[in-house]
């Protein structure tokens, strides 16, 4: 599959998207305390995304070869699940960490997104782990602009990670995006600089570094779509689509005002 570069008029329709998915982690983020189900949270989501935003929930019966329709409208990863969470009956208590990864389409455009959630009063350490993990997002993120390599990313990315003690999942990885949910470029968080694809004007893609607070290694649960660690530690995630520009990079999944800013 070749690299899709996009228009002024398709990033414009990204945009959209993207500040749409944006906003349905804000809509989430008072309803993310301890007694609540993860399920309730993917009602509550996908009730925002189809009557509020008319946005489709990317996610709900998405199939990739070799899987199963996905059941849900969100991820919900909580504390050793890396990526995938499936929502359901597990209630959320005081000192969980949890990710929701929320990926929204528009008028045929995909804007993807995640973001942690401190649940109640968590361990300093958990919370550090979530730090680091936002920071190396955005360590990744600094380094986009054309002619950079996608191995300067992936490098940036793992050394900030192994500075502070935690791995990179390897299994994983951002990726391209627009009319087509999971398109090339694959975007590692972990590799060499000066090495992989130059970036160029017009690409978009995702940045979503998953960093383990053990060891990188993690398999899938028997609902096959759940990731865990294999070590059971924690696992934090962050993520952001991204454009491009002529002289740098765009944030598209991001809510003026908020944390997201470089």
């Amino acid at each position: 599959m070749s690299i899709v570069i996009k228009t002024a008029e398709e990033i414009a329709h990204m945009r959209v998207a993207c500040r749409l998915a944006a906003e349905v982690l804000d809509y989430i983020e008072p309803f993310v305390k301890p007694g609540v189900t993860t399920g309730e949270l993917d009602r509550l989501c996908h009730d925002y995304m189809v009557n509020v935003q008319d946005t489709i929930p990317a996610p709900l019966n998405y199939a990739p070869p070799g899987y199963s329709p996905y059941p849900k409208s969100i991820c919900t990863s909580i504390n050793h699940q890396v990526c995938h969470g499936v929502p359901g009956e597990r209630v959320l208590k005081a000192g969980d960490i949890l990710n929701i990864d929320v990926t929204v389409i528009k008028d045929g455009y995909h804007g993807d997104t995640s973001k942690m959630f401190m649940v109640g009063k968590v361990a300093e350490w958990a919370e550090r782990l979530a730090k680091v993990t936002q920071e190396c997002m955005y360590k990744g993120i600094e380094l986009v602009k054309p002619g950079t390599r996608l191995g300067d990313i992936g490098e940036v990315i793992q050394k900030h990670a192994e500075k502070n003690g935690f791995s990179v999942v390897r299994e994983y990885c951002g990726h391209g995006i627009g009319a087509v949910f999971h398109e090339e470029p694959q975007v590692l968080h972990y590799g060499k600089a000066g090495t992989g694809m130059e970036l160029k004007e017009g690409m978009t893609f995702t940045i979503e570094p998953m960093i383990n607070e053990g060891a990188r290694h993690t398999k899938v649960l028997p609902d096959g779509w759940t990731v865990v660690t294999k070590d059971r530690k924690l696992s934090a995630q962050w993520e952001h689509t991204v454009a491009v520009t002529e002289d740098g990079v765009e944030i598209l999944t991001r809510v003026p005002g908020d944390d997201n800013d470089l």
